[in-house]
């Protein structure tokens, strides 16, 4: 049975930092690219930060670019989102999706982090 656990979610001040984990169990994962995305009140979800199977690459969107590092380890069979100098505007739920190929691909996801970022 494949499980994909979020961690390290919180509350935060602006200009703070957190390290979001999760943890994948269940697959072969350096099979999988690794995406975090998240999702704030009334909005669509948005997709975050990417980093492929074995770590050579990584992708994020504009809005987070040099404040958030995505990395894995894939001993542990999981990846990090590091969080610094956070916004109000981060505030969101925050989802892991692993995106593994097996055959074909399929996306397994995680329960979803709080992260507000609020004085």
């Amino acid at each position: 049975q494949v499980q994909v656990v979020e961690s390290g979610g919180g509350l935060v001040q602006p200009g703070g930092s957190l390290r979001l984990s999760c943890a994948a169990s269940g697959l072969t994962f350096t099979f999988c690219v690794m995406r975090w995305y998240r999702q704030a009140p009334g909005k669509e979800r948005e997709l975050v930060a990417t980093i492929t199977s074995t770590g050579g690459g990584t992708n994020y969107v504009d809005s987070v670019k040099g404040r958030f590092t995505i990395s894995r380890d894939n001993a542990k069979n999981t990846v990090y989102l590091q969080m610094m100098s956070l916004k109000t505007e981060d505030t969101a739920v925050y989802y892991c999706n692993a995106h593994c190929a097996i055959v074909t691909y399929v996306d397994y996801w995680g329960q979803g982090t709080q992260v507000t970022v609020s004085s």
